[in-house]
């Protein structure tokens, strides 16, 4: 029997019709499918950094994250949670290198649980130096560093310039130096995100920015810098795809000045998130209405922007595939333009828009009533930002691993988002 690859020229991840329907069957629509081995392979991409640092924000399940530190990837946590789940994937802090804080603020309880695990911190304000010091000297940080301009696929993306929350300003850079000498903290590196994807005319701006920021005369010996993350991922066929190699050999070009000027080897990490695991995921979903509105076709689907929030929030473009019920790849099936919608009570479920909100269409084939649409390239971002809005469960995720799949989060239930709100 043929294995049938479902609209191959798209489909990523070689993942075929049979697994989908046999998943479909076990699990239910909708639900979130990765494939480790394509994370494997975007790991691999980057070996030539001495640390990366996986940006957990992007999908923070903690059997991802388990893969992650077997892969030999070290973690970033934004968050009290983010910091649990990775030291339940087994994450040691006792290893200076395995979790790095980041954030701009402290709130009591995480600033309390940082101390006590002694979690290296990347510290994203002034405010932070004088919280910090003043409880726990000699702590491990990082300076984040604003260097004044800032870079992202959509403006709510953004991580620096003036309207950037991110980071210390790079004109309070000798400020924070005299802090980090008043409290006896241990300056460990300087971080800049700015995530310039493609754009390597940007990046060489960043370089220099890194440049210009540690050779001063007041910067302490550091043991590291890093790039930041920002890697951008095909989710067109038009897009450009990174060069890992030409990013490496920009930041290694700056890494070897600072070198020179400290006079020692210093360490290169970068923090991708979206770059390791966007290219993995996908949301497989049902066909539950179409309509037909003057001209135009509206197919609903079972997933809403409860689960894949992207387009809705940044105008995010998703390739969708389209499997019949009875199993058959439509990918060679009439398209038309189709306007794809979620279950949701609210107007802007709509997962074909751009980012100013307009509504736009995709060539979908032409789907009927239980059929199913593959979203794909969702592994980063999905459902690591999915709500309960509508009171809606989150929905399973599933790894596929040496093509074999298991289920890594169940469904939720219902009653336990009401258990949250009954008290006895």
């Amino acid at each position: 029997m043929k294995i049938q690859i479902f609209d191959k020229k798209f489909n990523k991840n070689n993942i075929t019709t049979a697994t989908i329907l046999f998943l479909i069957k076990k699990y239910k629509t909708p639900f979130w499918l990765y494939c480790a081995e394509n994370i494997k392979n975007k790991i691999l991409q980057l070996k030539e950094f001495d640390i990366i640092r996986f940006a957990q924000k992007s999908c923070s399940n903690i059997n991802i994250l388990k893969l992650m530190k077997y892969e030999g990837v070290k973690v970033d946590a934004i968050s009290l949670g983010e910091i649990e789940r990775a030291l339940t994937a087994g994450y040691n802090p006792k290893n200076v290198h395995d979790i790095v804080f980041t954030s701009d603020i402290f709130d009591a309880q995480t600033l309390k649980r940082i101390v006590e695990l002694n979690i290296t911190v990347n510290i994203g304000s002034i405010d932070m130096l004088h919280q910090l010091g003043n409880i726990s000297t000699g702590h491990n940080i990082w300076l984040r560093i604003n260097p004044g301009f800032g870079h992202g696929h959509n403006k709510k993306t953004n991580t620096g310039g003036e309207t950037s929350k991110h980071g210390i300003w790079y004109t309070d850079l000798k400020k924070s130096i005299y802090f980090i000498k008043k409290y006896n903290l241990n300056l460990i590196g300087i971080h800049m995100h700015i995530g310039s994807g493609v754009n390597y005319q940007h990046l060489q701006k960043v370089c220099n920015s890194m440049l210009y920021n540690v050779l001063q005369p007041y910067m302490p010996q550091i043991n590291i810098i890093s790039a930041g993350g920002g890697l951008s991922i095909p989710y067109k066929k038009s897009d450009q795809i990174v060069n890992t190699n030409h990013y490496f050999q920009l930041w290694n070009n700056t890494r070897n000045i600072i070198n020179n000027f400290f006079k020692k080897k210093i360490k290169l990490e970068i923090e991708p998130g979206r770059f390791l695991v966007a290219e993995s995921g996908f949301l497989i979903c049902q066909v539950c209405a179409i309509k037909k509105i003057k001209k135009k076709r509206f197919v609903i689907v079972d997933a809403g922007f409860n689960d894949l929030i992207r387009p809705v929030m940044y105008g995010s473009y998703h390739y969708i595939s389209a499997i019949s019920a009875k199993g058959e790849d439509m990918s060679n099936y009439p398209k038309t333009d189709t306007i794809i919608a979620g279950p949701l009570c609210e107007s802007g479920d709509i997962f074909t828009q751009l980012e100013n909100g307009e509504i736009s269409f995709f060539m979908l084939p032409i789907v009927n009533l239980g059929d199913y649409l593959v979203f794909h390239d969702t592994g980063a971002y999905g459902a690591s930002m999915s709500s309960n809005y509508n009171s809606r469960p989150l929905i399973p995720e599933i790894l596929i691993e040496n093509n074999i799949p298991k289920i890594i989060r169940r469904r939720q239930k219902i009653q336990e988002l009401i258990n949250l709100e009954l008290f006895k």
